[in-house]
């Protein structure tokens, strides 16, 4: 039951942007990885109680997995975190569950676990996680870079 709930809420998250696994967006190749991946980034987002659509760090302009990475590479990962789930979270489960979400978002879809793995690593007592390679990176362009002076004209649409 959880399964097929699991899989129908992230069938439908894989259609708005933010939750959309890159091989689908780029080839149309839509799989039980592409689930995982939206699993993944619904994680992310609850752990960080940001959206993924929408985040912006006001540093880099960058996506809610950049910036997941970017803290998981510096071994930083709790900076993460909602400063809610902060004050009574549990430390090693919320580690467990970065790791997870970073492990569902990885950029080749066979390095993802399947949703089957990923609902025993959540409810067990794994000690020991394989560790996330790099997130599939869904480039955003940087608006600071489009010049200010540019050629572009407005037209005003009036009826006659």
């Amino acid at each position: 039951m959880l399964g097929q709930i699991t899989c129908s809420l992230t069938t439908f998250c894989v259609f708005l942007s933010g939750y959309m696994s890159p091989e689908y967006a780029r080839d149309g190749k839509f799989s039980d990885k592409s689930d995982v991946y939206s699993f993944g980034v619904v994680l992310l987002e609850i752990l960080s109680g940001k959206r993924s659509t929408g985040f912006y760090h006001s540093q880099n302009s960058i996506s809610l997995l950049v910036h997941a990475w970017n803290l998981w590479t510096e071994d930083r990962p709790f900076e993460l975190l909602d400063q809610i789930l902060m004050i009574s979270c549990n430390s090693s489960e919320v580690m467990k569950c970065i790791t997870i979400g970073l492990l569902c978002v990885q950029g080749d879809p066979n390095d993802r676990p399947t949703m089957t793995n990923v609902v025993m690593m959540l409810g067990g007592d794994t000690t020991t996680l394989p560790s996330p390679k790099e997130p599939a990176f869904i480039p955003r362009r940087d608006l600071t870079t489009i010049p200010s002076n540019n050629m572009l004209t407005i037209t005003e649409v009036t009826g006659r």
